[in-house]
């Protein structure tokens, strides 16, 4: 009996052990969360297989985020994250019973189905983003907006479809709103924009939007990037009010049906050609259409009030009923002001032009004089060198009986034009600079560094005082030849006109068949990359020191993007590296127009591909041994990690593109990140094709259709509009070692922006170098 006994407790233990404990402790969070993986009916990775009712936490469910509400609760779900896991089903109304859930991340999947009204139940809410999937019918915006604190909407690459409803003006926490590439028609309204202050991002492109563009759109002060309303079926005039947007946005209103003049008031007249482009009837500045050459607007403007003077031309018309022939006098009148305007106008120019062929007469008359002077003068210099080295005869015949330089008229710009023996010239760029050659020669020459773009050396002139930095660019196989040295020359012209305190400036060059060298400031703080990686015994680089930095470099690359209009210069290879700092650590953009020259003297292809450097000839060039040749380190073959995807991608035959602007503000946006963040994009030290720094996918942060992004701008990226991650944890450790108390979080949080802002994988989105400088001086 007592056997028996035993068997019964024992079966029972293991009746109770079996019981299932999951229908006791699920939450009604995890409740939620399951009814979303029901309505999932595909799950090719398997991302919600851990989302099980034996697992009575989901707060340790992948893609789950919880937080403690309070202290006398248990955590609850503030974050669902299933982003780019390829799932397809539809989204349950349940996920609203989250009352805690601050961020809904289901972007880049399948899902279908409307946007349920439900959702506005999750009150906590603050940031939506579902871009990117199959999601169909309208916005519930009156259901949305009553969540209070909304600031994210990012529906973006759908098949939503509608019209745009009124109800958008109650979202007034709103800082993001995204409704690019889906099937939205009808007009804008109007009136709503002004609720909307805070927003800060806005996006309508790509929809089937008609009429005209609101005008309260330029009632938005915190816009900022890009303000898009391109590829939709908008038509009459541009707004002027849209000229009230801050100097910062970039307006985009590509492939519409606008007309008429563009306006050029307040921000409009800082806009770019490629804002307006694709729009037939526009006309005026920037576009190279003049306003007459266009067809009339196929809408009217609005009716206007009538001014004080058609109403005074009224009543002159009743006191004189014949109105035609007081019409013809006037006419009359105003042909007789022209033909007297025209009459003064040349004889004004035959003026002109007779002084002028005076005044060049009697220089021509003085000039022959000094000629028959300086032949005189030339001889006595042929026999002053005879028996001493060619050095010291290469400035003869430079005209320093007068005092001054002897150069050409067609050289007076770029400075003094000097023989350098044989076929070769030394210029120099910079009239107040001087620099004997004979100088160079005596000096001692220290290498700074060599690589694939020549050798750079140290060399002290003027008694020792002026320390500049000579770049031997080589000879190369194509080097020589008339058309060859007027070509380099007028590059170098070109590079000798940018003068900016954030800029290297060229001093000079030199130019022969065999030897060509550029001549440069010397800068001798080092360069930004070794200042971020850190010196041995020095603090790393403070917060104010970065963002002095960061100002520094994009004003001297938003003065090379505006300097010559006719040009539209970009540098193609800003990186760390090229980045002077003085004692103070002002910045310095250095190697601006070098690919270009090395391409003009052999030493690379036009796209910037090295060829092997050839050394010197045995005579040793124009130099001799005066600066030691060192060997060129080999070319590496890896695109430079700060280059903008559509860089590193190759055209037809393996030839990449000439450099473009909106290349240079995406490397500048990969510095700024690195110098908020300290972590580099890593290409310099391994190959993309092996580097984890690098990503392929084809995300809105990812590489897209050119190539690959930096991780680090998909890191922060991620960090800002997904995870909401905060800033201490994407800051450089070392600032906050530094004084983690006084950290100015505003200042990096904007930074940030413009970061990511300039790091866009759309170019047509990035701002003007213009923008990002004045972006930067306004923090802090």
């Amino acid at each position: 009996m007592r056997r028996i006994q035993v068997t019964l407790l024992a079966l029972l233990l293991l009746v109770v052990s079996l019981a299932p404990p999951a229908a006791v402790a699920l939450t009604a969070d995890g409740l939620a969360l399951l009814a979303f993986k029901a309505a999932v009916t595909d799950d090719p990775h398997s991302v919600l297989s851990k989302w099980s009712e034996a697992d009575a936490d989901p707060c340790r469910w992948p893609g789950v985020t919880c937080a403690n509400i309070s202290a006398q609760t248990e955590p609850r779900v503030v974050g669902v994250a299933v982003a780019g896991k390829n799932v397809s089903g539809y989204i349950p109304s349940e996920l609203g019973s989250l009352l805690f859930l601050r961020r809904l991340n289901l972007h880049d999947n399948r899902l279908a189905g409307a946007i349920p009204a439900a959702l506005s139940n999750a009150s906590s809410l603050h940031s939506l983003f579902l871009y990117n999937n199959a999601l169909s019918g309208g916005i519930p915006a009156a259901a949305l907006c009553d969540i209070p604190r909304l600031q994210n909407l990012d529906v973006s690459r759908n098949a939503l479809s509608g019209d745009l409803p009124l109800d958008i003006r109650n979202c007034r926490s709103l800082q993001r709103l995204v409704l690019a590439e889906n099937g939205f028609s009808g007009e804008v309204p109007a009136g709503i924009w002004p609720e909307l202050s805070g927003l800060e991002q806005l996006d309508l492109s790509s929809n089937a939007f008609n009429g005209s563009i609101p005008p309260d759109l330029g009632q938005l002060p915190r816009l900022s990037g890009t303000l898009n309303v391109s590829n939709n079926r908008f038509s009459g005039v541009v707004p002027p009010e849209l000229g009230r947007l801050p100097a910062t946005v970039a307006l985009d209103l590509r492939f519409n049906n606008l007309s008429g003049a563009i306006p050029q008031t307040g921000s409009l007249a800082t806009q770019g050609p490629t804002a307006f482009l694709h729009n037939p009837a526009l006309c005026g500045f920037p576009l190279q259409v003049a306003c007459r050459a266009v067809p009339p607007p196929t809408q009217s403007p609005p009716p206007q009030n009538s001014s004080p003077s058609s109403s005074s031309t009224t009543e002159a018309s009743s006191v004189f009923p014949d109105g035609q022939q007081r019409h013809a006098i006037k006419t009359s009148l105003i042909a007789l002001i022209a033909v007297a305007d025209a009459a003064g106008v040349a004889l004004v120019g035959i003026i002109l032009v007779y002084v002028y062929w005076k005044v060049k007469d009697s220089r021509r008359e003085g000039r022959r004089g000094r000629s028959a002077i300086a032949q005189d003068d030339d001889a006595d210099d042929d026999r002053n060198c005879r028996g001493r080295p060619c050095g010291c005869c290469i400035w003869a015949r430079r005209g320093h009986r007068g005092g001054s330089d002897y150069c050409s008229s067609d050289d007076e710009e770029e400075g003094r034009k000097y023989s350098g023996g044989g076929d070769g010239e030394l210029v120099a760029i910079d009239r107040g600079f001087r620099m004997e050659l004979d100088e160079l020669l005596r000096s001692s020459a220290y290498v700074l560094g060599k690589g694939g773009k020549g050798i750079v050396y140290k060399v002290v002139v003027g008694n020792g005082s002026t320390p500049v930095a000579v770049r031997r660019l080589g000879g190369g196989s194509g080097g020589g030849g008339a058309e060859k040295r007027k070509e380099f020359r007028a590059e170098a012209r070109a590079m000798g006109r940018v003068r900016h305190p954030n800029v290297v400036r060229l001093r000079a060059y030199y130019w022969s068949p065999d030897e060509k060298l550029v001549v440069t400031d010397f800068v001798g703080n080092g360069n930004l990359a070794t200042a971020l990686r850190g010196r041995s015994g020095e603090a790393a680089l403070s917060w104010s020191a970065r963002l002095k930095i960061a100002r520094g470099v994009a004003r001297g690359l938003a003065y090379l993007h505006e300097c010559d209009p006719r040009r539209r210069f970009a540098h193609g290879e800003v990186k760390p590296s090229n980045i002077l700092l003085d004692a103070d650590f002002t910045p310095r953009v250095a190697d601006f127009g070098l690919v270009r020259l090395l391409a003009i003297a052999g030493c690379a292809a036009p796209d910037g591909t090295l060829y092997p450097p050839a050394p010197p000839p045995s005579s040793g060039g124009l130099l001799g041994g005066a600066i030691p040749y060192a060997k060129l380190a080999p070319a590496q073959a890896q695109a430079s990690g700060y280059r903008a995807p559509e860089a590193r991608a190759s055209g037809p035959g393996g030839v990449r593109a000439p450099a473009q602007q909106k290349w240079d503000v995406f490397s500048f946006g990969v510095i700024l990140l690195e110098l908020l963040t300290g972590r580099g994009p890593a290409a310099d030290y391994a190959s993309p094709s092996t580097s984890a720094s690098f990503s392929t996918t084809t995300d809105r942060s990812g590489s897209g259709e050119h190539g690959a992004v930096p991780e680090v701008v998909r890191w922060v990226r991620r960090g800002f509009e997904e995870d909401a991650r905060p800033v201490a944890e994407m800051v450089d450790p070392a600032l906050l070692r530094e004084a983690p108390a006084t950290l100015p979080k505003k200042e990096l949080v904007a930074a940030f922006h413009v970061a990511l802002a300039c790091t866009e994988l759309d170019p047509e989105l990035r701002p003007k170098m213009k923008t990002v400088a004045d972006s930067l001086d306004k923090i802090g």
